[in-house]
């Protein structure tokens, strides 16, 4: 099970990252968490640089979390790309300690792609947009569980 950190209620802006090997997928809501946006996608240089820019983009919203979405398998369970997940956080939060969840991310691309074809986005502009509305699709993820009152972590968010 996937637990929320419990900073991350009751209100406040987040942001929510699609973390891949070649780029961030990044969305934010709003502060009453009804409104998500994809906002970015970060090209990956290494990780230093590219957790700089993630939490000024971070700082500059003011939000009050981080949700990092988790490519499970389809059955559950971790593999290399979950970890890879969940290295970046441990890393994340070396350089600053700010509240992180992380969502089950299983189709979220498959989902964003669906919704850029029915918003009659061109194929050709769609793969500069998929990991953005991926991000956004995690994130919109994350509110419905957060609205259904998800279980929270004692273990500081890191499930």
């Amino acid at each position: 099970m996937i637990f929320l950190h419990p900073a991350l209620l009751p209100d406040g802006p987040l942001m929510a990252v699609d973390p891949g090997s070649k780029t961030l997928g990044v969305a934010v809501c709003d502060a009453a968490r009804k409104v998500v946006t994809p906002l970015t996608t970060i090209q990956r240089v290494k990780f230093t640089p590219d957790a700089e820019t993630l939490l000024a983009l971070y700082d500059a919203r003011e939000c009050a979390g981080l949700i990092v979405g988790l490519p499970l398998h389809m059955d559950g369970g971790d593999g290399r790309r979950a970890q890879s997940s969940r290295s970046f956080v441990t890393n994340l939060l070396r350089l600053r300690d700010i509240p992180v969840a992380y969502q089950d991310e299983r189709l979220s691309t498959f989902a964003a792609t669906e919704a850029l074809i029915e918003a009659g986005v061109k194929a050709s502009e769609r793969k500069a947009m998929v990991d953005a509305q991926a991000a956004a699709v995690i994130l919109e993820s994350a509110l419905g569980r957060i609205r259904e009152g998800a279980p929270r972590s004692e273990e500081g968010g890191r499930a």
